[in-house]
């Protein structure tokens, strides 16, 4: 069967001392310190058999993620742009949604306690956590210590039939009342992956809001639009995005951004405060990967506005230090948070009842391709931000 892989040349940078889960070779969790020269390509891989736990899933739609952009994009000395975990070669996608092809006797679908029905349409998790270790035991598998990624350490769904563990797999029964069985129902289902990532990011690691708190997203991509929609309907007053580019702006409107800012043009501090009327936000997400660009002006809209307790959750990944004024945050009692992964939680589940219940991240799939059509899409996203969410259809 077809799948779009990726690899590279193992080459650890001078300064790079393997950690203690690092694999010699061929696993990291560092990725943009080792890995050279990504090549993504069309090849033919065999048909996945499944244990008694997993489930084989014949693919409907998977969408192109920024991970998979970075980990295929280069430096300029070779090395790809992606920071986490990474194992290569590796079929890439892990934003996927599909139907149960064959299921193992020990293959249970957590929502009715039986075991999965061939047909049943299914999206997946892609932390694959191990369930056993102190961080899983302790309710914190996005920190699993044998973590690995679907698409990432693991083969992915940028393919025809993908195997997974039945645990990280979620029913989207819920969603055919509006949407059908046909391919609207996977692309929804698709959008399940990410859509969970910004509901981690800014309910369960940000801590929510208050009806009425004010909000400020940096960066209108996929992660950032879904934080929006999500955040509008927990109820946000201002619900203020940065974002440069027209048509992600344009698009970010209808997820329910109330206003634009854009950094290249305007001075991000003011008009956050002139939006405001002073105050500031409650909480901002940092979901640009360049924090490095936009820390000092969220620095700088907490030290003159007149919120206390912000908290700034840093959702986009990136190797790259951050410049902080250790000061701010203690004479503001301000809060920096890390944000990675989906899992745990209740979050997918959340997400999909959320969809179910009207919230349509379907219009940010701008751009639908074939399966063959991945390879030149993940290169043009490397420069090309006009597009928002690329999705295969399988």
């Amino acid at each position: 069967m077809k799948a779009v892989v990726l690899d590279a040349k193992w080459s650890p940078r001078k300064d790079f001392v393997l950690g203690n889960k690092d694999v010699d070779g061929k696993l990291t969790y560092l990725g943009s310190k080792v890995w050279r020269q990504p090549q993504v390509r069309i090849k033919t891989v065999d048909r996945p058999k499944i244990k008694n736990d997993e489930v084989l899933i014949k693919v409907r739609a998977c969408g192109i993620c920024g991970s998979d952009v970075h980990m295929a994009q280069a430096d300029s000395e070779g090395y790809i742009f992606y920071p986490g975990l990474t194992a290569f070669p590796v079929v890439l996608g892990h934003e996927f949604a599909g139907t149960v092809a064959e299921a193992g006797k020990k293959a249970i679908n957590k929502s009715t306690g039986k075991k999965f029905a061939e047909g049943q349409a299914v999206c997946s998790e892609e932390m694959i956590w191990c369930s056993c270790c102190r961080p899983c035991a302790d309710g914190y598998p996005n920190n699993c210590e044998s973590l690995q990624e679907l698409g990432f350490s693991v083969d992915g769904a940028f393919t025809e039939y993908v195997a997974v563990n039945a645990r990280y797999l979620w029913s989207l029964d819920e969603l055919k009342e509006s949407l059908g069985s046909g391919d609207e129902l996977f692309v929804a289902g698709s959008l399940v992956e990410p859509t969970a990532v910004a509901y981690n990011a800014v309910i369960e690691r940000g801590g929510g809001i208050r009806p009425g708190d004010n909000v400020v997203i940096l960066g209108g991509g996929p992660i950032g639009l879904a934080a929006a929609s999500i955040l509008k309907r927990a109820g946000a007053a201002k619900l203020i995005l940065s974002e440069p580019q027209t048509e992600r702006a344009e698009m970010a409107k209808k997820m329910g951004v109330t206003h634009i800012i854009n950094s290249q043009k305007e001075d991000f501090a003011e008009r956050v405060l002139e939006i405001t009327d002073g105050y500031g936000a409650n909480l901002y997400l940092e979901a640009t990967g360049l924090p490095n660009q936009v820390f000092a002006g969220i620095e700088k809209t907490i030290w003159e506005g007149k919120a206390l307790n912000a908290r700034v959750v840093i959702v986009a990944r990136a190797d790259t230090k951050i410049p902080i004024t250790g000061e701010v945050y203690q004479v503001r009692r301000a809060s920096i948070i890390g944000a990675q992964g989906h899992s745990g939680h209740g979050n997918f589940p959340r997400v999909i009842s959320l969809m179910a219940s009207g919230m349509d991240m379907r219009p940010i799939v701008t751009k639908r391709i074939k399966l063959d059509d991945v390879p030149k899409n993940i290169v043009a996203l490397q420069t090309d931000r006009k597009e928002c969410k690329v999705t295969a259809i399988i």
